[in-house]
């Protein structure tokens, strides 16, 4: 592999481990829950724990019922879970939809950074054609290319296409 990709990966891994530290106490309780709570054995858990809960308060397992049906008690239970794994959830969504804007931006920098280089390299090469004698103005998409793009500009033309294919869908 190219030292340039192992570089990349390690910087790559660095940064995600760097991220991952800043992560406050709050933050890393919210994923450590949300993390269990994706699994399978918290879906196990939540088996194991009505089905224990319903037989005992259906008298099936010789105790006296606490939360006779209709189960009033575990409803009330399981409805405060669902709104404190709900906002576990959305925290760390949060702080992942955070994260990803972040690399999201990172992309755009190194892209447009790309496209001003290649843009650069275009046009030298250009210089040295018209340097050495060599007639090079005849390609109309490669004298497009060598214009400066502005991310502005690009953005207005994908939502003018944009506008115009939904308005054919209709």
């Amino acid at each position: 592999m190219a030292e340039i990709i192992e570089q990349n990966i390690r910087t790559i891994a660095s940064i995600r481990q760097h991220t991952a530290d800043q992560r406050t106490i709050q933050e890393r309780l919210a994923d450590a829950i949300t993390d269990f709570s994706g699994r399978m054995a918290f879906v196990y858990f939540h088996v194991v724990w009505f089905g224990v809960w319903i037989a005992l308060n259906l008298d099936l397992l010789g105790f006296k019922p606490f939360d006779p049906y209709p189960f009033g008690l575990l409803t009330m239970i399981v409805s405060l879970e669902a709104i404190f794994l709900a906002t576990f959830v959305l925290i760390s969504q949060n702080r992942l939809s955070a994260e990803a804007d972040r690399r999201a931006d990172l992309d755009l920098q190194i892209g447009l950074l790309t496209e001003y280089e290649l843009t650069r390299a275009l046009k030298m090469l250009d210089a040295i054609q018209d340097k050495m004698g060599i007639d090079n103005d005849t390609d109309q998409e490669l004298l497009d290319l060598e214009e400066n793009v502005h991310p502005e500009d690009v953005l207005s033309e994908i939502q003018r296409i944009q506008g115009r294919l939904k308005g054919c869908k209709e």
